[in-house]
């Protein structure tokens, strides 16, 4: 099981809150106190409920849950799409288009079509049309993959997102809600925690501490996949020795 230490969160900048002037009360219970008008977090607790996040996304990826890395503010583009593919799992870090989760099958027919327009692309058959029309191909199969390429393997919705800064993903988080899809986010001191099912108290801006709690969360989803294929490969294991002592029965049955 992968930890974090009290030190990494230090020296990535964890601790470091928003102005107390803007501030949610809802995170009262995070704070540790306030210096030169800034709050300090209380890694303390960081550290004990990113405990609880990540065994929760080790589990989830056991049981056959997939997890969205979702940051679509500029500090955390990298991050998101980085430790995402890294884990093999989707990732949404630009735009984030109404109803990815909610309507999803809209949304991936737009996948369908990216899909079919990369296939045109290096098949051969956008080689049928004219140039302008080919790069009219190109440009809109640019434009999907910007928006869409984090999630061109996802066939259906997440069982879990990971987010950062709740307040910048408002709208994911509540099309996660109405759907019963559990939240982890990096909460930081001007956020409302409510609908956050597994709350990471953190900087939600600074890159460093975005990139450190990111690619815990992406170990995680790492050690659940790996748990994954030990219990596939122990279940087929124990379906084979089964076989074979049905087989050795029937034999014993056929010469008695």
């Amino acid at each position: 099981m992968s930890s974090i230490t009290m030190k990494e969160l230090l020296e990535a900048g964890v601790h470091f809150g928003h102005q107390t002037k803007r501030w949610n009360p809802k995170m009262k219970p995070y704070i540790f106190g306030a210096r030169n008008g800034i709050y300090i977090i209380d890694l303390q607790k960081t550290v004990r409920l990113f405990k609880n996040a990540y065994n929760f996304v080790t589990d989830a990826v056991r049981s056959g849950e997939t997890v969205m890395f979702i940051g679509t503010k500029k500090q955390a583009q990298d991050s998101v799409a980085e430790e995402a593919s890294r884990c093999g799992m989707f990732y949404v870090n630009q735009r984030w288009l109404g109803g990815m989760l909610t309507n999803f099958s809209t949304v991936k027919q737009s996948i369908d079509r990216l899909k079919r327009l990369d296939t045109m692309l290096t098949d051969g058959t956008a080689d049928a049309y004219t140039k302008k029309e080919a790069l009219k191909f190109d440009k809109e199969r640019q434009k999907l993959e910007k928006i869409l390429g984090g999630i061109k393997g996802m066939g259906r919705v997440p069982g879990v997102i990971f987010v950062i800064d709740p307040k910048n993903e408002e709208i994911a988080i509540k099309e996660a809600k109405k759907l019963g899809i559990k939240v982890v986010a990096i909460v930081d001191t001007n956020c409302d925690p409510d609908d956050i099912d597994y709350v990471i108290p953190g900087n939600d801006d600074a890159i460093r501490a975005i990139r450190l709690l990111t690619s815990k969360i992406a170990d995680a989803v790492i050690e659940g996949s790996e748990n994954r294929n030990t219990d596939l490969q122990s279940d087929s294991e124990g379906e084979d020795a089964g076989v074979e002592v049905s087989d050795k029965d029937a034999a014993e049955e056929l010469t008695a």
